[in-house]
């Protein structure tokens, strides 16, 4: 259990994913923390953002209506719980497509629940299907639409500044070929913010962040909305220059059939 969770906080998490296995049939066999607490910066009243992969019986996709059926496990946001997941045959198909959040929580330092051997083949099959270009883009429109919404004009919603920079920095980390981007905000600082100006405000505004001040509207960060102003342009011009990348199908395929084996398995069981 990772210790930055409360203990009753973490048997509330497993509680409630093992009711959904009963309620949707199926078996959860990882899950991780995804959001501002995964990043290094949760405040005082953070939600857990849970995320989690899981896998239907055989014949649930043994089916005429296959591609009709819903492969996304949703509840509502109860007690600061925030719980979504994919079945492993969406999760394998946006790996070949080299899905960020994917790929994120994959490296999550914050693990819930991880049994069989899926979770770590998908790991080992990372850089195999990480395509520098494609995470560059979702990062870029993630940072753009924070940015146009919340951070124009002299007054800026002052947390927005953290979920520009996080996706800004991500790219900064594509850009100078490191792989696959870190959940781990501290960890993006580090490799690519150089400047110290820059540096301070940015741990300033993470102090106050974890702090739980109330981070409403209000005067704009000068070194942070410079740096902003500036990365935008310029990093939306060299993402053409990152390599695209594909790769086959037929891994993602076995790791399915394998996934569907050990279903079936532990149902005999």
């Amino acid at each position: 259990m990772d210790s930055t969770i409360p203990r009753h906080i973490h048997n509330t998490i497993v509680a409630r994913l093992d009711h959904i296995e009963v309620e949707e049939d199926v078996r959860i066999f990882f899950a991780c923390e995804s959001g501002s607490r995964a990043w290094g910066f949760p405040s005082t009243d953070s939600d857990y953002d849970v995320r989690f992969l899981s896998i239907h019986p055989p014949e649930w996709y043994l089916s005429v209506d296959m591609e009709r059926k819903r492969d996304v496990i949703e509840r509502p946001i109860n007690d600061h719980l925030d719980l979504n997941g994919w079945d492993l045959r969406k999760a394998l198909w946006l790996l070949r497509k080299s899905n960020p959040p994917l790929l994120e929580w994959l490296a999550s330092p914050i693990v819930y629940r991880e049994y069989s051997a899926i979770p770590q083949r998908l790991r080992e099959l990372k850089a195999r299907y990480y395509s520098p270009r494609a995470c560059a883009y979702h990062y870029l429109h993630m940072a753009k639409g924070n940015y146009r919404e919340y951070l124009h004009g002299a007054r800026v919603w002052l947390k927005k500044y953290l979920y520009v920079l996080r996706p800004l920095l991500a790219i900064e980390w594509i850009i100078r070929d490191l792989g696959p981007v870190p959940m781990e905000f501290e960890r993006l600082i580090e490799a690519v913010i150089e400047d110290r100006t820059l540096r301070w405000a940015i741990d300033q505004l993470l102090e106050a962040k974890k702090a739980g001040d109330e981070l409403a509207v209000g005067p704009r960060i000068d070194p942070i909305s410079l740096y902003l102003e500036e990365a935008l342009p310029r990093l939306e011009c060299l993402i053409s220059d990152t390599e695209v990348r594909t790769a086959p199908i037929d891994e993602l395929n076995a790791v399915f059939r394998e996934g569907l084996r050990e279903m079936w398995d532990m149902k005999r069981a």
